[in-house]
């Protein structure tokens, strides 16, 4: 498909996503840089920004969009904001308690798309990260399917315009998918993908049922060592990636970007340098041939950034399924 700053993927229930999206996970800046950085994306031309209530840092992107919005920048339609719903709301009758707090804080009467941020369920309440007195951390084992109905009441609510999952293989997409009575199919699902995680059968399988794909962690790892493996390869220095990069006179991150866009997936990138945040939306007016994106393909190794060890002892461990 021809791609332009904005272009857009239609989803399943008649509504748009921007290809390209500003990530703003920042554990470890200042949310005042955040703030910033939002800002500068919708500057830039970012119509799509992606954010969740366990970022802990909603207010300061509402306030971002709010100053765009008051100086002309942009008007509310044109921001698609998605928020995400943390593992300690899956309980039916918390599901809209926790897409509220998120629009209490992003100051915003909708969102343009809520996700289960995961699969996995904490103990309900207000830690998102309930431990025991060993610090073992205390699941729990609401249906899934209950959970998603009660997303589905928040789209007929009117406080979001679609409705979807993060972090989802197939098995348990399907589990919402072959629902008797649902009302709404997921969206989308978001997922790490990148140059080293190719989740080609995760793709299809989206595809095969309308569901976009939206990749995160297409630039590699933050680093952050709570979640993230230090001794992993750098992405963006990868031989092949920088000699294409080179050959386009391009930065590697811009091809990296570019090879995801050509494969059909919403692209989320996260920086809050100032020149990264703009290079990273000038993704549009070069192309990547058939044999670049087969090279680029080639360099899968079924490698995951974010391996989320912190709940490994989940019983149901989804993140070591293949798709």
């Amino acid at each position: 498909m021809a791609l332009a700053p904005n272009s857009r993927v239609l989803l399943n229930d008649g509504n748009t996503i921007p290809v390209v999206g500003l990530g703003t996970f920042a554990p470890e800046n200042p949310k005042a840089r955040v703030e910033e950085a939002v800002k500068l994306g919708l500057e830039v031309g970012y119509r799509h920004i992606d954010c969740a209530l366990n970022y802990a840092n909603e207010a300061e992107v509402g306030r971002a969009i709010k100053a765009k919005i008051a100086d002309g920048t942009v008007k509310r339609e044109d921001v698609f904001y998605t928020t995400k719903m943390w593992n300690n709301y899956h309980a039916p009758d918390k599901v809209r308690v926790a897409l509220e707090k998120s629009l209490k804080f992003v100051e915003l009467d909708y969102v343009d798309l809520f996700l289960i941020h995961t699969p996995v369920e904490f103990k309900p309440g207000d830690d998102h990260f309930p431990t025991d007195v060993n610090g073992k951390l205390i699941y729990h084992n609401t249906d899934i399917r209950d959970t998603w109905k009660a997303m589905e009441d928040c789209k007929d609510a009117g406080l979001t315009k679609s409705i979807g999952v993060s972090n989802f293989n197939h098995k348990q997409l399907e589990l919402i998918l072959t629902m008797p009575d649902l009302r709404y199919k997921p969206a989308c699902n978001q997922v790490e993908y990148h140059l080293y995680l190719n989740q080609h059968k995760l793709l299809a399988f989206c595809k095969s049922h309308d569901i976009a794909l939206v990749a995160y962690g297409v630039l590699g790892s933050t680093r952050f060592e709570r979640w993230y493996d230090q001794n992993l390869p750098v992405l963006l220095e990868d031989p092949v990636l920088n000699a294409i990069a080179k050959k386009h006179g391009r930065t590697s991150a811009q091809v990296a970007m570019r090879h995801m866009l050509q494969s059909g997936i919403v692209t989320l990138a996260k920086s809050f340098t100032p020149e990264r945040v703009r290079q990273n939306f000038q993704v549009f007016d070069f192309e990547l041939s058939e044999d670049e994106i087969k090279a680029l393909d080639g360099r899968n190794r079924n490698l995951r950034y974010l391996t989320m060890d912190v709940w490994k002892d989940h019983p149901k461990f989804p993140f070591n399924e293949e798709y």
